[in-house]
């Protein structure tokens, strides 16, 4: 008994260990494999490799021929980690079968076996020839004759069984080699080959045996079994002949007794103690090789324990539900379980059940089912209990589901998703469309979650076509999860039209033909036609027979089409909501050719030299010119003439022509008309017009010309107007021609001016430069005779330097500004004035105030900020202006204030300039 409980003890340290990963059976990593070695080998020593893995780690020992080597008594056998090494090995006691085992605490298994042999080759033959002797660069055959013999006989093949030859077989030298490629267990039989020729026949037979080495079918698996439980384990391997089985136990064979039966591949131990713990393997033999298969047998004995898998600390279930609470403690053997709720034994009734594996179930729960559950288990070993809470929460119910929706495409709409829940519980609420999960986290495009707690619902904004479909909102819990579902429809415009055709096309009409498209949920109720041309700007809508196409028409005739213009077309397609997508456009068609319908507009002209007639008009675009070969046609006469004069233009981007005659007289009238024709012939003409003929240039040059400096960078230029007659030449304005001593150029400005004006201010010139001007009179037929040059000298330059040492003082609304006289450089204006520029800010007006002093009084209502700036006023023009100065409005300041802008100043100067402008009133 004490010997039981000893067992009991490790078994139990060993069980623990093995619960922390601590303890492993040996396991072959690496087994020795069957060695050939060459007497002649130079190196003199042989290895055996042997490695396993285990904790703790396994110790080795080596057979041979079934006999442990003793290392104390053979020298040349030594242990290289798990490895074999024998030294300078001899056939005479070396040679034969070698297997390794390796063993720790859990146990011990065997190797494979392995053959040591020794290879060797002995001396040729040696058989007498006679000499033979030839002379050197000669060649030599040495002969092996075979007998007399005449005629190649024919080779067939068959088996004795009458079975067919296998299909992959292959013959080789004409039917004498037979070749049976991956043979296999049915290939076995007797074969006969069958010779013969003209003097006879001859048979030869062999049989061919297939044979296999083990090869495991079923191997045995570690298992874990308690104390007094019975062991099956069933082993199984294929081979040829048949393997017969041996059972070995931490490798030694295992035999039959009272509780241990042993039938081929099949071991049972009945009523098992600790002491059958250990490693087992089941070895299949043949005459050609042992397999083994390895596994671990633990037999375990422990009191109760809940350590490894305790009852569930808090378990929840709903009113209403099933509750299953599990007690599963570690027992060996099985433990006996009951429960008890707080102190009360619990008996098995209508609802309460104790289960076969000890957990227990609570039918249809209530309130009065909370509250806390142990389970004591028992075995002969000992006792454990463990306890767990039982929480019952209030049902989810889902109050106001969603409901079928019929909506247009744009709209946004709520899919609402409400539940009332135990307040203890938290709801999570997830969506899915049409079986795929919405994920609202992702900022998906269109859908939005509203609501609190108990509140999901789904906003869907500006919902689309695709968006139709079903809606189910999920409803979790830890306990539980309720769905409910909705319909979708969104209705929206048709679909394109599809496959839209042209049946035929001519000058001005089109037949079409299509197919409709979706009708997005509502039926489509009309279709519209347009065109597209190079010309057009984009798709415009075309007139069609029948002028209203309904939404069962699904062809039409396009009407009032250019002639010779490509076209493009697509339909449109239209219902209660709105009107769809296009369609894709048809193919690119040209339609066929006319005469030009359309004549030239805007008919003028006049200008150009003497004896020429222009004439200018519109050109007419390319998609009215209606076919190849397009121009113009221009008739022409002078005024009172009966007879016309016609021209062609064959040029299509033609607007202007010229008709050369000397016989024409400056400026004469002329009725002119512009037509059109192309391939197919003339079209149209335009209504008349009145058209000049080229006049001569001016005549004669002006007079009394002038020039007047009036700043640094301008100056007028002024002269008399022309009397003119037909014999002087029309005038028509003037053209004022300026320019330098040092000009590069003789004419550095040109300036126009119409009509009768006859003064012309220049700008952008240089500052105190002498300029050189005249003045020519001009009409269409070009420029006249230039008037005398005459000269002026711009004033000089702007003085460069701004006011500065500005101060200022603001009291109720009067502002006094004052600031020091700006001194020039001897090539600048002198200073004649100052402005005074003020505004409220850089957006409103401007005001200004000019001055002869150096101090000035603005009376001004400061209600905002204002911004003041002074600058110098020459005969050069306006000089730089100060820097800009802030006034603060007048509740950002005490009744008496005072600024000055540069603060470097000497605060002497800056009293004697304000006092100048308030004498009477000191600086504070």
């Amino acid at each position: 008994m004490r010997l039981l409980w000893k067992l009991v003890i490790l078994l139990t340290l060993i069980n623990t260990y093995a619960g922390d990963g601590r303890l492993s059976r040996p396991i072959f990593t690496q087994e020795p494999q069957d060695v050939i070695f060459p007497l002649d080998l130079s190196k003199s020593e042989i290895i055996l490799n042997c490695a396993a893995n285990g904790y703790p780690s396994p110790h080795y020992r080596w057979k041979q021929n079934g006999t442990d080597i003793d290392f104390t008594m053979s020298y040349h056998y030594r242990l290289d980690g798990g490895s074999l090494a024998i030294s300078s090995p001899r056939t005479d006691q070396d040679i034969g079968t070698y297997q390794c085992l390796a063993t720790n605490s859990l146990g011990t298994i065997l190797s494979q076996k392995a053959k040591l042999q020794f290879a060797y080759i002995e001396d040729f033959e040696t058989k007498t020839r006679s000499t033979v002797s030839v002379r050197e660069g000669q060649g030599v055959v040495l002969l092996c004759g075979p007998p007399p013999h005449f005629g190649v006989p024919d080779i067939s093949w068959r088996r004795l069984d009458g079975s067919p030859l296998p299909g992959k077989v292959k013959y080789s030298k004409p039917q004498a080699i037979l070749e049976i490629p991956n043979f296999q267990q049915e290939d076995e039989g007797v074969y006969e080959c069958i010779a013969s020729n003209l003097r006879g026949r001859n048979l030869a037979k062999g049989q061919l045996i297939f044979y296999a080495p083990p090869e495991w079918e079923q191997k045995i698996q570690n298992t874990y079994l308690s104390i007094y439980d019975s062991l099956l384990w069933e082993c199984k391997a294929s081979g040829k002949p048949n393997p017969w089985y041996t059972w070995l136990k931490n490798g030694e064979r295992l035999n039959p007794e009272e509780r241990i039966q042993i039938e081929n591949g099949t071991l049972i131990i009945t009523m098992l103690n600790v002491s059958d713990s250990g490693i087992y393997q089941c070895a299949a033999e043949n005459k050609y090789q042992i397999i083994y298969a390895n596994a671990e047998l633990r037999v375990l004995a422990s009191a109760p324990d809940f350590s490894k898998n305790p009852i569930k600390k808090n378990s929840v279930v709903q009113v209403g539900g099933d509750i299953v609470i599990e007690c599963k403690p570690n027992a060996f053997p099985r433990a006996a379980i009951s429960w008890k709720r707080g102190m009360e034994i619990l008996r098995q009734s209508k609802r309460v059940f104790i289960l076969k594996d000890g957990s227990l179930k609570i039918h249809n729960v209530t309130r009065s089912d909370a509250g806390s559950y142990t389970c004591i288990a028992t075995n002969q070993f000992g006792v454990a209990k463990n306890t767990g809470s039982l929480a019952v929460k209030e049902r989810t119910v889902i109050t106001v589901p969603p409901s079928k929706m019929d909506v247009t495409v744009g709209e946004s709409i709520v899919l609402p998703c409400q539940v009332s829940h135990d307040s203890s519980i938290e709801v999570v609420f997830v969506w899915s469309f049409n079986g795929d999960v919405i994920d609202l986290k992702k900022g998906v495009a269109h859908f939005e979650r509203l609501g609190g707690e108990s509140v999901g619902d789904l906003m869907i904004r500006n919902i689309q076509l695709n968006h139709s479909g079903k809606y189910l909102c999920t409803v979790k819990t830890t306990l539980e999860s309720l769905s409910t579902e909705a319909d979708i429809i969104v209705r929206g415009p048709p679909g394109p039209p599809e496959d839209v055709r042209v049946e035929h096309i001519s000058s001005t009409t089109s037949q079409l033909s299509w197919r409709p498209g979706s009708d997005n949920n509502s039926p489509i109720q009309i279709f519209s036609i347009q065109a597209r041309t190079p010309f057009s700007v984009g798709w415009q809508a075309v007139s069609t027979v029948p002028e209203i196409l309904n939404g069962k028409t699904y062809n039409a005739t396009v009407v009032g089409l250019s002639p010779w213009v490509e076209y493009e077309f697509r339909v449109v397609a239209g219902n209660s909501i709105g009107i769809g997508e296009p369609s894709k456009p048809s193919e690119v068609l040209r339609t066929k050719a006319s005469v030009p319908a359309v004549a030239p507009t805007n008919i003028n002209g006049g200008g150009g030299s003497r004896s020429e007639l222009v004439i200018t008009w519109e050109s007419i675009p390319e998609e009215l010119q209606n076919g190849e070969e397009f121009g113009y046609i221009i008739m022409l006469r002078p005024v009172g003439s009966t007879t016309w004069t016609k021209e062609r233009v064959p040029s299509v981007e033609s607007s202007r022509f010229v008709y050369r005659n000397e016989s024409i007289t400056p400026l004469s009238p002329f009725e002119v008309k512009v037509g059109v024709y192309n391939k197919k012939g003339e079209g149209a003409l335009s209504t008349m017009s009145i058209v000049y003929s080229g006049e001569d240039e001016p005549q004669l040059a002006p007079r009394g010309t002038s020039v007047q400096s009036f700043s640094a960078s301008e100056m007028e230029v002024s002269w008399n107007g022309i009397a003119w007659n037909r014999n002087t030449g029309r005038v028509l304005g003037y053209e004022v021609l300026y320019w330098t001593d040092d000009s590069k150029e003789s004419v550095i400005g040109k300036i126009r001016v119409s009509g009768n004006v006859t003064t012309k201010n220049i700008t952008g010139l240089k500052a105190n430069t002498v300029y050189f001007a005249s003045v020519r009179a001009y009409n269409t037929a070009g420029t006249g005779p230039s008037s005398p040059p005459v000269n002026g000298t711009t004033k000089k330059s702007p003085p460069s330097q701004p006011p500065a040492n500005i101060a200022w003082k603001l009291t109720n609304s009067k502002l006094c500004l004052n600031w020091e006289h700006v001194k020039t450089m001897e090539n600048e204006s002198e200073v004649l004035g100052y402005k005074i520029l003020y505004r409220q800010n850089r957006q409103s007006k401007t005001h200004i105030l000019e001055t002869n002093n150096t101090s000035a009084e603005l009376l001004v209502p400061f209600e905002e900020d204002y911004l003041i700036e002074i600058r110098t006023v020459s005969d050069g023009g306006d000089g730089s202006s100060s820097e800009e100065i802030r006034i603060p409005k007048m509740s950002s300041l005490s009744s008496r204030g005072v600024s000055v802008i540069e603060p470097s100043i000497h605060f002497l100067s800056i009293v004697i300039m304000i006092f100048y402008c308030f004498a009477i009133q000191p600086l504070i």
